[in-house]
This record gives C-alpha cells, sequence and structure tokens, in this order.
C-alpha cells in the first residue's frame, strides 16, 4: 500500500491546486509543515468542500471503476467476461491479457485500477476528515458533503470487493496505519460495507444539487445500497428499495430508445459529466471505430443474443464492415467529437432499477409481480410483452437475457450478474481459457511487495 499512498500525496497536491481556481475565496493562508496536509483547513466554507468534491468526481470520470476508459469496468470487466472481444495486436497487453483470462500479478491494468481507486477512497477520507473538524460548515452541509464522499467511497469499495475479493479497509488518512493495512475478512467487510451504504443514504439530501443530476443523493445512494442487499441475498430489502426509487416522482421510464443515452431524460439517476463541456463521453471516443478495429468490438456471442427485431440493434450497437470482415461496435453513446453538447455518461438508470425489482420479486417467487417490470425494456426494444402467467423459471431466465442485452458493456454489469447467479464458470463455453479462480483478479505484486500483510494472493495466481 505504501506505493499507493506515494501517488496520493501526488494527488493531493494538484488537487490543492485545482481548488485554488474553482474556489471564489482566498485560499487557506497558513504556514504548514511541508510532509503534511491541512485537509481540515479547506473545508471551512461550503464552497471549499465542493471544489474539493468536484476534484472527486474529475477522478471518477477521468480514472475510476466507473469512468469510460480502458481500465474502468465497463471495458475491463466487459472484456474479462463476454460482452466485449479485445483487439489489441501487441504482445503483452496487459488488457489483452486480461481479455484472455490470464492475468497476472503483474498486470498493469490491474495495478492502476487498484492505485487509482485506494487514491480516490484517501480522498474521500479526507473530506470526511476535514468536514467533521469543521466548525464553521452547517449541519446540513456537513452531512450532505459527508454524505457524498462516503458514497464514493463505497461504491469504490463495493467494486473493488467485485473484482479481488477480500481487501484493506480504511475509513482515515493515517498514514503509517493505512501503509500495512490488512485485508479484511469477507464478513467483516460487507458489514462494514453496507453500514457504510445505509449511512450514506441517510446523510444525502433528497433532492439533486444539480439539474443535470451529476451529483449524488439519497436516490443514487438507494440503487447502490439495493445492489448491496442483492449481493447479499436480502431479496425483500432489496425490493423495499427498488419500489422507493421507482415511486419517486423525479424518475419517468423513458420509452423511446433513441434517447436513452441523452443526458437531458429523467431515467437518469445519476451520470458523470464530460472534463469539458464539449467532449465527447469516453465511452464514444473508446468504442468508435471505422475501418479495422484497434481496441474493442463487441463479443459475436453477445450480437447474436439480440433477436432480428430487437431495436436495440439498431440503436445500441452499430456493424462496420471492413475488408472481409463484419466487426460491431457500441455505439450507445454517438458524438464522437468535440462537438457534445447532449450526452454525458450514464452510471444509473431506472431501467436498472426496474430489473432489479424484477429479480428481487423472483427471488421471493412473486412471478406475477415481477413479469411487467421485465416488460419494459422489452416492449420499447420492440418485442412482445411476456405473459405474467409464465413459470418462474422462465421469468428468470428471461430477466438474465434481458439485462444482459440492455446493460452491456456498463460499468461490469455482466461480471456482477453472473457473480450474484453463480454462473461465472458458465463462461467457459465462450472463454476457453476460463477457470473457476478468475472469479477474482489478482492483487497487484508491487503492492504485496510493499505490504507483506496483504498476502495470501488469491488463489490460481
Amino acid at each position: 500500500m505504501k506505493n499507493i499512498f506515494n501517488h496520493i500525496i501526488c494527488f493531493l497536491l494538484m488537487l490543492l491546486t485545482a481548488l485554488s481556481t474553482i474556489s471564489c475565496e482566498k485560499f487557506v493562508e497558513t504556514d504548514f509543515p511541508n510532509n503534511q496536509l491541512a485537509t481540515e483547513m479547506i473545508f471551512e466554507d461550503e464552497k471549499t468542500a465542493d471544489a474539493a468534491l468536484a476534484g472527486l468526481y474529475s477522478a471518477l470520470w477521468t480514472s475510476s471503476v466507473v469512468s469510460g476508459t480502458s481500465d474502468g469496468s465497463g471495458a475491463l470487466l466487459g472484456t474479462y467476461t463476454d460482452d466485449i472481444t479485445c483487439v489489441f495486436t501487441s504482445a503483452g497487453n496487459s488488457v489483452l491479457d486480461i481479455y484472455n483470462n490470464n492475468p497476472l500479478p503483474t498486470n498493469a491494468t490491474i495495478s492502476l485500477v487498484w492505485t487509482n481507486a485506494y487514491q480516490q477512497i484517501y480522498m474521500a477520507n479526507s473530506i470526511i476528515s476535514g468536514v467533521e473538524k469543521s466548525k464553521s460548515l452547517s449541519p446540513s452541509s456537513k452531512a450532505r458533503i459527508r454524505g457524498e464522499a462516503i458514497f464514493i467511497r463505497s461504491l469504490i469499495y463495493y467494486y473493488l470487493y467485485q473484482m479481488f475479493g477480500e481487501i484493506p479497509y480504511t475509513d482515515t488518512t493515517d498514514y503509517l496505519y493505512n501503509s500495512t493495512l490488512k485485508r479484511m475478512p469477507k464478513d467483516q467487510f460487507l458489514v462494514r460495507l453496507e453500514t457504510d451504504m445505509s449511512e450514506a443514504v441517510n446523510l444525502l439530501p433528497s433532492s439533486y444539487r444539480h439539474a443535470e443530476r451529476i451529483y449524488v443523493n439519497k436516490a443514487v445512494g438507494y440503487v447502490l445500497l439495493a445492489r448491496m442487499k442483492m449481493m447479499l441475498g436480502k431479496w425483500q430489502e432489496a425490493e423495499v428499495i427498488s419500489q422507493t426509487i421507482i415511486q419517486s416522482s423525479d424518475f419517468v421510464f423513458q420509452n423511446d430508445i433513441t434517447k436513452i443515452f441523452q443526458k437531458s431524460g429523467k431515467h437518469i439517476i445519476w451520470q458523470l459529466k464530460p472534463k469539458n463541456n464539449t467532449d465527447a463521453t469516453l465511452e464514444a471516443v473508446m468504442y468508435n471505430f471505422t475501418g479495422a478495429p484497434t481496441s474493442f468490438v463487441l463479443n459475436p456471442d453477445l450480437i447474436s443474443s439480440f433477436a432480428a427485431d430487437d431495436l436495440r440493434r439498431q440503436n445500441y450497437f452499430t456493424a462496420v464492415v471492413f475488408g472481409s470482415q463484419t466487426n460491431y461496435k457500441q455505439t450507445k453513446y454517438k458524438i464522437t467529437t468535440a462537438t457534445n453538447t447532449t450526452e454525458y455518461s450514464i452510471v444509473y438508470r431506472l431501467e436498472d432499477v426496474y430489473l432489479m425489482l424484477a429479480e428481487s420479486l423472483l427471488r421471493q417467487n412473486k412471478t406475477s409481480l415481477a413479469v411487467p417490470f421485465i416488460n419494459f425494456t422489452r416492449q420499447r426494444a420492440g418485442l412482445s410483452a411476456l405473459s405474467s402467467s409464465i413459470s418462474q423459471a422462465q421469468a428468470f431466465l428471461e430477466l438474465k437475457a434481458e439485462r444482459r442485452k440492455e446493460f452491456f458493456a456498463e460499468h461490469g454489469t455482466r461480471f456482477m450478474d453472473l457473480k450474484r447467479w453463480g454462473e461465472l464458470d458458465q463462461l467457459q463455453s465462450v472463454k476457453p481459457n476460463w477457470k473457476t479462480t478468475n472469479q477474482f483478479l489478482p492483487l497487484p505484486q508491487k503492492e504485496m511487495l510493499l505490504n507483506s500483510n496483504l498476502t495470501p494472493q488469491n488463489d490460481g495466481y
């Protein structure tokens, strides 16, 4: 972990520089030791605290578990499973190794994911500390800022746990303590994470603090908490939380399939704004190609899962012919140049909550109640509605198929779904190198060399 915290110092210094330009107030003036960062001095007014949060949101956009980059979970876990085919040609490419289900502890992309994640966790902890030590922030501001930071920290931990299994947990900025952290046992970690998520929901306001829904609020917290409940098999609690989101007047199902990935929809629960006002989303740029692909194409097994009359064939992906080959690119986001005024990167949307509710109901043998929530996305895609009298088993098969077709290449959804369903090993039919031990990625070797408390390495590595 020491390597992570060397990077963190640089990260925070850059953030402090950014804060001096973001805030309208003059930055704190104080004599300060060179080897410390006075995080509590940053948050004596709401503007500087929000500026620090803005830096954390920017990091989520740029390179994180939810970013639209090759080290984000959409591409990383999409290519690890059967959403995406990696076509990088260079030998030893770290993403190509992940696609081939041969990730090594020395894999550069895995190391980057880990390092960025713990940098961002450290920054969230720094913000929480600064808020706690503030003597001038109002109670409502303290609650909201703390809630946002805890949510982001919980989101990152949730993804890290999905990818690596048992991991270190920290809620402090103490360098010496953090540099010798052990991996927290699974049961203890899950209790801590569920508690954190619940606290974030309780602290976050119901209203959005920006009309474009680019900052988290209570509904966003509910989505993550519902996912956590599903992972833990707490289906009745997941049902109640999902119903709470759906019943909110803030959200409306988007029936026009051509507008799903436009930023103005009321079906959007949370989205990340591009760095500059007219930048294309990172997803649009990463998946785009016009001739021979050089990075990613959609997996043929995914393409074959769509019926010929499924409208997602025209709206979610595009065939690209090059010579005798036809490849398919993800085109959920349409604008690939710096002329973008209509698209942000969506993290959570209402369709996911509908299908989360459907799954929670099915797990409780409430099939007739679940089927209508599966039908929303089916009918929008031009497919016929399922009968509410179908069996639970058939409804579950339809739900699984619908989740794959609706959320491919979106934030690792396929990987986490298969893991929750206990079906990761079914990937062997399309990914011949897949092994049961691939359910977890290896811990980065350089982190284990710096902190022997991270041992043992995950099985299979």
